[in-house]
């Protein structure tokens, strides 16, 4: 009875909740209603079946929606992944919004945020929400790894060009007073290295939450590239991240970005 319920997305299951305790969903809904809550997937009826047969075990309205809840948190204990895409909308298929899941996590967090990302282009637009976030949440502490990328013939020494992406990250990328950590792999910058770049696209919130993506903190990869990621709550998982980012630090692999 209750698998298509278990299978719901959490934000899904909330909204069906939230739509039986304020009557949006009545006694006996029909289908239509129900993809009104829950937009056009495949699965409606079979969560419309589900339901209807709580009400004729006398469960509807508020007492439907708290077993929902009740089923939502044991749902949660082997939580599976959502998926995040961005680009075209496909009919029937449910994914989450890369721009909404970046917001949300970089906006919600209380503790810690470690992320990290190979590009964005601009700054005070794709670091807006965190950097208020911080300002409004003092204990919440960040970590930025970011790519600085020597670009193809510039001689430059590399801490001439570790100052420059610095002194612009601060100056006019930073839209925040409180600032966050800053990383970045020193071998992105060797003229005759391997040609490494942090090329890695992840958000860890408040060690519970992990979202692994193909998307940049760009506009383009938010809202109109084809990008897949996931995202994960699963606290081992999110501490196994962390563990790995603080490991490339302590080792000295990944380098503190001056602060002036």
């Amino acid at each position: 009875m209750s698998d298509a319920l278990l299978d719901l997305p959490s934000h899904l299951r909330d909204r069906l909740a939230c739509a039986l305790e304020s009557g949006l969903l009545g006694p006996s809904p029909t289908l239509v209603s129900f993809r009104a809550v829950l937009g056009d997937r495949e699965d409606a009826e079979d969560v419309a079946a589900s339901l209807l047969e709580l009400e004729r075990l006398g469960i509807s309205g508020p007492a439907a929606a708290a077993w929902l809840r009740t089923v939502g948190r044991v749902a949660e204990r082997t939580r599976k992944p959502d998926l995040v895409w961005s680009g075209p909308e496909v009919q029937g298929l449910h994914a989450r919004d890369t721009r909404r899941v970046y917001e949300e996590l970089l906006g919600s967090a209380e503790r810690s945020i470690w992320a990290s990302t190979y590009a964005f282009f601009d700054g005070p637009k794709a670091f807006e929400i965190l950097a208020r976030h911080m300002d409004t949440t003092p204990a919440l502490r960040v970590t930025l790894l970011l790519n600085i990328q020597r670009k193809r013939g510039d001689s430059t020494a590399s801490e001439q060009l570790v100052r420059r992406f610095a002194d612009h990250f601060w100056k006019t990328d930073w839209p925040g007073s409180s600032r966050p950590s800053v990383f970045y792999d020193p071998r992105s910058l060797e003229q005759d290295g391997p040609g490494c770049v942090l090329h890695a696209k992840a958000v860890v919130a408040d060690d519970e939450a992990v979202f692994i993506t193909s998307a940049n903190l760009t506009e383009a990869a938010l809202d109109r590239n084809i990008e897949l990621g996931v995202l994960i709550r699963d606290r081992a998982f999110a501490l196994a991240v962390c563990g790995y980012f603080r490991s490339l630090i302590d080792r000295d692999l990944l380098k503190p970005l001056p602060l002036t």
